[in-house]
């Protein structure tokens, strides 16, 4: 029994004799599930109604030849594989052949232990492509949802909530402190959703007025007020078929809740100085750092508002509560700067990438690309070092320290684990992968590294 049985083979050819051979042999001794088809039209009926891993067709078929099927069979499935069989082989058609996506090409008359080593060869090349994509998509999944990186626990929920939500078109809310990401939550749902190039708009609303907002989102006639010399089209308008997102929906003043109400109820709202209702398809994106339920308590916030926009709701976690994520981020970061500031060489010691694990981080992912960036701009020599740390951070207390008490999120042997392995990763990088001089920067014997490279699963 091979890995690929029970995977499905279309045999497409005219002549039945060599339709019952090749069933009966991939059916009964390769133990595939066989379909067969006697012309282009059948082949496309079958393929139509069931997924098919491979085909094996003949070129010389009624009606149409077998190059322009698989030409169409490839670019309807990239991945699935074809072989040509033909009576009248060349070197000119197999050539033709390979070149339009052909696995192989079998000539007439063949023989049976020739189809099934080429069927299964076939077969496992496509198996073994399928899941070193599926690998490469785990992989990135684990570290990153668009702009948004962390393999921590925390992190895998929010990717697991951007998935699950994406695809539809319901209102979302995120919540979180200031400098978690929620910009970049809201627009990787975005780019994950049904209309990832449909536009995406981003709404601030903390200092604008109530009159100019409601024009700047819902638009105006000319005329509707003082200064308003033209018609102008409001960011709803521009957001029709895409996302809108609302950065900070706490600051919306009330009587521009009541419009935003009317649009999520009735995809539709009046221009300033019209009657006449103007309908949208906007799915709409929330953001905030308050405690929205708290301002509806004091009655600063519309419950039937709230409500509508706490369908679902992502949850962003602190950095201090994903302090395993840190070293990656300063990774990122790094790698970002070095390439915009043209600073290839630079490094971060192991005492530097310390005090950044440590800290508590109060302005979260945003603070710690702003201090990356500054170390990058203020560096002189190749290694950044404790002495480029901004004070709040070098001499800042370590986490945990105030209080006695583990990170939030976090067990003992976790933040262990994530801060040694963020220590062994630096002095690697530091020392160019040289296991030795990595040790003697950790002040460890090699054989001490190697051991608590293997634990913690370090290559």
């Amino acid at each position: 029994m091979t890995a690929n049985q029970g995977a499905s083979v279309l045999v497409v050819d005219d002549e039945e004799v060599i339709l019952d051979v090749l069933g009966h042999l991939l059916g009964q001794r390769g133990g595939y599930d066989v379909h067969l088809a006697t012309d282009g039209l059948e082949a496309r009926q079958v393929i139509g109604r069931t997924p098919i891993d491979l085909v094996l067709l003949d070129l010389m078929l009624p009606g149409t030849d077998g190059l322009s099927l698989l030409r169409r069979f490839k670019s309807d499935d990239p991945d699935r594989e074809v072989i040509m069989m033909t009576a009248h082989g060349s070197v000119e058609t197999a050539v033709e052949a390979m070149k339009a996506g052909a696995f192989h090409y079998l000539t007439k008359p063949f023989q049976n232990d020739e189809v099934i080593l080429l069927v299964e060869t076939a077969l496992t090349q496509r198996r073994l492509r399928q899941e070193n994509a599926g690998l490469r998509r785990a992989l990135a999944a684990r570290h990153r949802s668009g702009r948004l990186v962390g393999r921590s626990s925390a992190m895998q929920d929010v990717y697991r909530v951007i998935e699950q939500v994406a695809a539809a078109r319901t209102t979302v809310l995120i919540t979180g402190e200031s400098g978690t990401g929620k910009e970049l939550t809201a627009e990787a749902v975005h780019k994950q959703g049904s209309h990832p190039d449909a536009p995406f708009v981003i709404v601030s609303s903390s200092n604008l007025p109530p009159e100019l907002l409601e024009s700047q989102l819902f638009g105006h006639l000319k005329g509707a007020f003082t200064g308003a010399d033209r018609d102008r089209q409001g960011l709803f308008g521009v957001a029709d078929g895409g996302t809108i997102f609302f950065d900070e929906i706490s600051t919306i003043p009330a009587q521009v809740q009541a419009k935003l109400l009317r649009v999520i109820q009735e995809k539709e709202f009046l221009p300033l100085g019209s009657n006449k209702a103007v309908h949208v398809d906007v799915r709409i994106l929330a953001a905030t750092n308050e405690d929205l339920e708290a301002s509806v308590r004091r009655g600063d916030f519309r419950e039937d508002l709230y409500y509508r926009l706490n369908v679902v709701t992502v949850r962003l976690p602190a950095l201090r509560a994903r302090r395993e994520d840190i070293p990656l981020l300063v990774e990122h970061f790094l790698e970002r700067f070095r390439d915009e500031h043209g600073r290839q060489s630079l490094r971060l010691s192991p005492a530097a990438l310390h005090e950044l694990v440590r800290h508590d981080w109060p302005g979260n992912v945003r603070q710690l690309q702003n201090t990356i960036e500054r170390m990058v701009l203020l560096a002189n020599e190749d290694e950044i070092g404790v002495d480029l740390l901004p004070p709040e951070v070098s001499r800042g207390p370590a986490a945990g320290d105030s209080s006695g008490t583990l990170p939030e999120g976090l067990t003992f042997h976790e933040a262990v684990e994530g801060y040694e392995r963020s220590m062994i990763r630096a002095a690697l990088s530091e020392s160019g992968g040289v296991q030795r001089r990595a040790a003697e920067r950790l002040g460890m014997k090699p054989t001490t590294l190697s051991e608590r490279m293997k634990r913690l699963g370090i290559r």
